[in-house]
């Protein structure tokens, strides 16, 4: 315990000189050079995973000896404790994390009652608590009928002027088992990779009630996310709160979370804080389930970046719909993982279903890979240089020394955002087609590009994975590429593979040794809203509406097969243009140029 107090001394030091997210420049005054940055960077990584480490054996050793009588089990299913155990035992230990005093256990299951109840209220109440937006079509919270049906005059209405409130509600039908949905959400890892591109790390710090053995109803914990944009302009979102499962009719769940209070743990974590929130999952029969979902968080104002400013001060970046889209997408791809009679169209270049699935499984590693990478998690230390064409550039430096899942060595990675007058879906379409991939490509200038495979992997055309054949004078290239998209985000990943043994994993051969190294892009629209100029009795497809989008473009390059290599300005020059060379040759191909 005193060793990771320690660790967290010295990480609370570390980043008071971290960068800002915004502007890429050191929060406090340095003259340090750009050997020593680089350096302080990977102390500071090296702190942060033997900071993890010890906080993983202390919560092993809680789960032990800190939770349950002697002589029980630590499992035991009961939210209410036996009446030997003393006032100590019947409070939540996860003040061993935050160097505070814990909640009693029966507090704890007060307070998500309560927030059960508030869920189930602001999932199915319309007008007055919810009004339709003219502009947009959203449904925007009441703030008057809100605090009029909810009121808690010490929680509620002591807003300070520094806070800012995001509230909102959407729903979608998916194909889905209920219950392992609902067990997805309760674990931690399971929940991450339901929403790779949201969560950039999760965990469970305590575990309060287990709840029923069979199915988890009233299961009760304490967990830590980091919520994540796809890009290292905007500052990840970090948060403490009970999560609470609960059967609410025969075929009703609901999954509650809200924050705890400040008392209770350290405020500076506190800059973003769950009021319920949630969703509300319905079994409708043949395996269909219909998912409400509430989103509620109270925030500190911070400084935006002026490109992302617009999309997070609507509540759009982290609203209900990127949620609800996000599990719609993910959802569906599962089901095209296991399926069995998907059409010959759909599964070209592939002649077993052990190998269809072991490359959609390469796949989704590779692009939970990229997904990881690119975000403002303050775990990633970013610097900030300046391209040629003037956008932005934020680089970061990484080693991995074990990892089986991706090269070994050093470790560069480069990220640029910009803004292009495209709709987000036209401009997902042309970075995916492989016949247009040598307009922007400058690894693939001069070669003939074709699909040796073609995997769908949802029912928008959009969604699949390819293997391309890029044939050059000299050698022939595979890449793997992965497209995803949805109402909300698109991305196209990739990452150059080794053909044998890409060829064994498409006889069925397990993949988790392939080494990958994704780049690719992410596209958001730019969250400007509002409603057609002209009304027409022509059905408008959601793809060609009009709009201005985010393109994100990020590149991960190994630079030494050394886990002490050191940034040098040749890298640094070489990335640049790399960037800035790939972004111009989307602008001209899209008739976009500045």
């Amino acid at each position: 315990m005193d060793k990771l107090r320690d660790e967290n001394r010295v990480l609370r030091e570390t980043l008071k000189s971290a960068s800002c997210p915004n502007c890429g420049f050191a929060a406090a005054a340095t003259t340090t050079s750009g050997k020593e940055c680089i350096t302080a960077a990977t102390e500071e990584q090296r702190l942060r995973i033997e900071n993890a480490t010890l906080k993983t054996e202390v919560e092993k050793f809680r789960s032990i000896i800190g939770k349950s009588p002697h002589g029980t089990s630590p499992n035991t299913s009961s939210c209410s404790p036996p009446g030997n155990i003393n006032d100590q035992e019947n409070r939540s230990s996860f003040d061993f994390n935050t160097g505070n005093f814990g909640m009693e256990k029966s507090r704890v299951k007060d307070t998500v009652n309560s927030a059960l109840n508030e869920l189930i209220k602001m999932a199915t109440h319309r007008e007055p608590l919810w009004v339709p937006s003219y502009e947009t079509g959203r449904e925007i919270l009441n703030y008057d009928e809100y605090t009029k049906e909810f009121c808690n005059e010490d929680y509620y209405n002591k807003m300070q002027p520094n806070k800012s409130i995001e509230a909102s509600r959407d729903s979608v039908i998916i194909f889905v088992d209920l219950l392992w949905l609902v067990q997805s959400f309760m674990d931690a890892n399971r929940w991450q990779e339901l929403f790779p591109c949201l969560i950039s790390n999760a965990s469970t710090v305590d575990v309060i009630c287990n709840g029923e053995r069979e199915n988890g109803d009233g299961a009760i914990q304490l967990m830590f996310t980091e919520i994540q944009m796809l890009t290292p302009m905007v500052a990840t979102r970090e948060m403490y709160f009970f999560r609470h499962c609960k059967k609410v009719s025969a075929n009703q769940w609901a999954i509650v979370d809200v924050s705890i209070d400040e008392d209770n743990i350290d405020v500076s974590s506190q800059k973003c804080r769950k009021r319920p929130s949630g969703c509300i999952i319905e079994d409708k029969s043949n395996g269909h389930c219909k998912v409400t979902w509430v989103e509620h968080i109270e925030c500190q104002k911070i400084s935006i970046h002026s490109l992302y400013r617009s999309i997070v001060n609507t509540g759009l970046a982290f609203g209900a719909r990127h949620w609800i889209c996000t599990l719609q997408q993910q959802c569906e791809r599962l089901v095209f993982l296991v399926a069995t009679n998907v059409p010959v169209k759909d599964s070209s270049g592939v002649d077993t279903l052990a190998g269809r699935k072991s490359i959609l499984t390469l796949s989704q590693r590779m692009s939970w890979s990229f997904c990881r990478g690119i975000g403002g998690s303050r775990r990633i230390s970013w610097k900030k240089i300046v391209s040629k064409t003037g956008d932005d550039i934020r680089v970061s430096l990484r080693n991995n020394v074990n990892e089986q899942g991706e090269p070994l060595g050093t470790i560069l990675s480069a990220v640029s955002s910009v803004w292009l007058p495209l709709s987000h879906h036209a401009l997902f379409d042309f970075l995916r087609d492989e016949n247009r991939r040598n307009e922007w490509d400058i690894m693939s200038n001069g070669s003939t590009v074709h699909s040796t495979v073609n995997l769908a992997k949802g029912q928008d055309r959009g969604n699949a994975v390819t293997v391309m054949d890029m044939k050059g004078e000299e050698q022939s290239v595979w890449v793997l590429q992965d497209s995803c998209t949805n109402a909300y985000e698109s991305m196209v990943v990739y990452a150059p593979v080794d053909i044998k043994g890409m060829q064994s994993v498409m006889t069925g051969c397990d993949s988790s040794k392939i080494p990958v190294l994704p780049s690719g892009f992410a596209i958001i629209s730019d969250g400007i809203e509002s409603r057609p100029f002209v009304i027409t009795s022509t059905r408008q497809d959601e793809k060609t509406t009009d709009g201005g989008s985010l393109l994100t473009v990020a590149f991960q390059i190994l630079i030494s097969n050394s886990t002490s290599a050191e940034l040098s300005m040749d890298s640094v020059d070489s990335v640049n243009t790399l960037i800035s060379c790939t972004l111009q040759n989307i602008k001209r191909s899209l008739h976009c140029e500045d």
